[in-house]
């Protein structure tokens, strides 16, 4: 691994997946390095591997055998593992995650997006959530609570998180496991907050309208693209709907749109997924 550009992190669901793609690259005597979320994310990701063209292309060639959730080029991010275990909670609503996605943003290269499963199910708790946090954008339609971390995009559902514009993979560990901090305490003290199933959707609206042309054309059935972006937010329309975004002109705006539907759970097969 001398050219630092060729270097890969390899994602795994699992521990166990991570260990098997390590025995391979071992067996091939491929170089590797390490990347451990052990302590203080051991409960949110599995080890990833640092490897070169040589060692990804070994992993994928078994992929038949070892299930890995992506790869993206490696970069050393500011984000450190903290020394400390992760904290406890009894009862655990949100319970252990693992990365089944990782790839580069549509938006942004040079970030990451993942797709998270947790163990617990989220579908009492997401009310209280939404009440007490009152910059989040609740959307009844597909029960999933949408905020801003700084420049990142979280999405939580009541089983999955969907994270955008992660600096890496490490960052994306401490977003997982902020969130999972995050949803026990709010949950701890349930008692003291009333739920909210009120939606607020005038931000994910604007976020939406952004990545469309903005030239009214109605192609898409509605008299403007507020109003399609509305139908987006909603679920209740796709953004193959909109025909400009798949048009040369405005071709740049196609990989943003889709990404952003997405992580609101809204797929290009139209309606919510």
């Amino acid at each position: 691994m001398e050219d630092p550009q060729e270097r890969t992190a390899i994602v795994f669901p699992a521990s166990g997946e991570f260990q098997k793609a390590r025995l391979l690259l071992d067996s091939l005597g491929l170089p590797y390095a390490i990347v451990s979320p052990e302590p203080g994310y051991a409960l949110v990701g599995a080890p990833a591997l640092i490897t070169d063209l040589r060692g990804l292309a070994a992993v994928h060639d078994a992929s038949s055998e070892i299930a890995c959730s992506g790869w993206v080029n490696y970069r050393p991010g500011r984000s450190q593992v903290p020394g400390e275990p992760p904290r406890r909670f009894d009862p655990d609503v949100f319970g252990p995650a693992a990365v089944m996605f990782i790839g580069p943003c549509m938006a942004d290269e040079t970030k990451v997006r993942l797709t998270v499963h947790i163990g617990g199910d989220l579908t009492e708790a997401i009310p209280y959530l939404n009440a007490a946090m009152p910059q989040a954008c609740f959307n009844p339609g597909s029960r999933s609570l949408t905020f801003m971390e700084e420049q990142r995009l979280i999405t939580l559902y009541p089983r999955k998180i969907m994270i955008g514009k992660a600096e890496e993979l490490v960052d994306g560990w401490r977003a997982i496991e902020s969130l999972r901090t995050l949803v026990n305490s709010v949950w701890a003290r349930r008692a003291s907050i009333s739920p909210s199933y009120t939606a607020r959707s005038k931000p994910p609206v604007l976020e939406l309208y952004r990545l469309l042309p903005r030239i009214d054309c109605k192609a898409c059935g509605e008299a403007t693209c507020m109003a399609f972006a509305g139908r987006l937010w909603k679920g209740t329309a796709a953004p193959s709907e909109c025909p400009p975004v798949y048009s040369r002109e405005y071709s740049h705006l196609r990989g943003p749109l889709v990404e952003l539907c997405a992580s609101y759970g809204v797929f290009e097969h139209g309606g919510l997924g």
